[in-house]
This record gives C-alpha cells, structure tokens and sequence, in this order.
C-alpha cells in the first residue's frame, strides 16, 4: 500500500479518507491531519489501573471470548491514526487501550468503586497500526468515576502507544462532560482541545445507534 505525507495526499485519497471516516462535515482532512502533526499528543498519567491480566489481542471490547452476552453502554467506534510531527504514519506501532465501563469501574482489584462491574466487559485491548498509521477498535463509552470523597474524573479512555523511538501515555476525553473543567490531570495537558473528541454520526458500515469517535496521535518523533 502506497505512503503519502501531508503534502502528498490527493484529492481523491481526502475524500476517501473522509469517508471511511464518516466525518464528511470537516472542511479538510488534509487541513486537519497538517494541523495535528504541529503539534505532539499531551502526556497524561499511567493511572493506577493498568490492567494486570495480559491485553486481549481484540479490537472488539463490546464483547468478552466465550460469554454470550454484551458489553452494557453506549457503543463507541473510535479509530485514529499514529503519526510524528511530520505527519508521517508511524507503521506497526503497538497501542494499548484500557477503560472503565460504563458505570465507572475497572476491572482491576485495586479498584474500589462501589459501581458494579459489567460481566461481559473486561476494557482492554492491544492494537496494532497499519500502514497507514491507522487503529480502529469498539469499544463503550465509559462512565464518570469518584476519585476521592469530593473529586469526579471525567469519561475517558486510557492509550500507551509505542513507536519506533518513542513511548506515549495519554487519555482521550469527550467533549461536553461536565467534570472535564474540573479535572487536574486534563487541565495540566494545556492544549486540552487535543485530547478531548466528539461523538460523531455513524457512518453506514458501522452499527445505527452507535458513535464514531476519531483521535490522531502525534508522538515526537514516531
């Protein structure tokens, strides 16, 4: 498959782009994508849920290897791409994604969360990019958790990403949640426009009542 760079995309390669995407209602992607390789993906804290069972090698989340039911939740599609600050695809970069579910608990022992655990959610997975850079995975939207008697993180969803020379912790957060103006480790990124995603139609290849959600990542060097 052939590799483009910013300023080699063609029109027709934007369009096609867009509409994998489903996000026809951006002007440019080409505007979008040179936008985000100006500027590198803010770290964000490991967090003290990092999954202590091996990472599922599955981009479905929704669902659990030999239980029949399904995950509880908004349905989310999200799918991005990992670039460096060129906006070149870092290829075969591994990414690992863990979150919550949605009534905002993990399933990890040190969580203390009162809420109740989702049988049919574990909320982890390990990813690999294509060619291209790309990473798409379903997933749900996780919920709000208490962090302490008078602290609420906000929904989000956990990524480490490893390039060929760098490593990245950060998290995505979506917009309009209340407890994003509160929360100190979203505050401290500075650029919080860059970690914070929007639920956007979907497009006709993916589930009707289900969100997509698009979140590039730029690593420094890739």
């Amino acid at each position: 498959m052939a590799t483009y760079s910013i300023g080699d995309l063609s029109r027709r390669e934007i369009l096609r782009m867009s509409a994998v995407l489903g996000v026809t209602s951006i002007v440019s992607t080409k505007f979008a994508l040179a936008r985000a390789a100006l500027q590198r993906t803010p770290r964000q804290i490991l967090g003290p849920f990092y999954p202590v069972k091996p990472f599922d090698q599955n981009a479905d989340l929704t669902r659990v290897p030999g239980r029949p039911g399904r995950a509880e939740g908004e349905i989310l599609n999200v799918m991005g791409r990992v670039l460096n600050l060129k906006g070149e695809p870092v290829r075969n970069s591994k990414v690992e994604v863990w979150q919550a579910n949605t009534h905002g608990r993990y399933t990890h022992p040190s969580d203390t969360n009162p809420a109740p655990l989702d049988p049919n959610f574990e909320g982890s997975a390990t990813l690999t990019t294509d060619s291209e850079g790309r990473y798409r995975f379903k997933t749900i939207k996780p919920g709000a958790y208490p962090l302490g008697p008078s602290t609420i993180r906000p929904a989000h969803i956990h990524f480490e990403v490893y390039g060929k020379r760098d490593r990245l912790v950060t998290q995505m957060y979506f917009e309009g949640d209340p407890y994003n103006i509160t929360d100190r480790f979203l505050q401290s990124a500075g650029r919080t426009e860059l970690l914070i995603t929007k639920l956007l139609p979907p497009p006709p290849e993916f589930e009707p009542e289900s969100k997509l959600v698009v979140f590039d990542i730029v690593l420094q060097a890739g």
